[in-house]
């Protein structure tokens, strides 16, 4: 009686064990999110409040101040005698199309960040608003 009783039990507890397997199995995928939802939209670029001390200063700090641990323009001694750690030299600089020429790795002007990265179109476009808007030491 037993053994007739495990027999009838058998294909059941085959199938339910079948059917945990595939649910595990199933689980168990990858998923990229390009393939899922395509191509993610890149975040907007916040122009609307660009200052100096706010949003200049800290991009020249990260920038433009030293690259790979050497001092670039900042120090007692910058590139090309160019200290943008000041306020008013950057105001200077910022007034010739110099600046923007540089960072937009336009023809004709030296690359900067030179050996680094070129700054992002978010980071061109706000110290191109700062510009735009007079340079002011806000």
């Amino acid at each position: 009686m037993r053994t007739t009783f495990i027999r009838k039990l058998l294909p059941t507890g085959a199938l339910v064990g079948a059917f945990v397997t595939l649910a595990f199995l199933n689980s168990c995928s990858y998923d990229n999110a390009e393939e899922l939802f395509g191509q993610q939209e890149p975040t907007e670029c916040d122009t609307a409040a660009v200052t100096y001390s706010g949003t200049i200063k800290p991009l020249l700090t990260q920038h433009c101040y030293s690259q790979n641990g050497v001092s670039c323009h900042s120090g007692n001694t910058p590139e090309a005698g160019i200290n943008l750690t000041d306020y008013n030299t950057v105001k200077l600089y910022a007034g010739f199309p110099t600046l923007l020429a540089v960072v937009e790795h336009r023809p004709g002007y030296p690359a900067m960040p030179q050996n680094g990265t070129k700054l992002s179109d978010c980071d061109i476009a706000h110290l191109r608003t700062w510009i735009d808007a007079g340079a002011l030491n806000n």
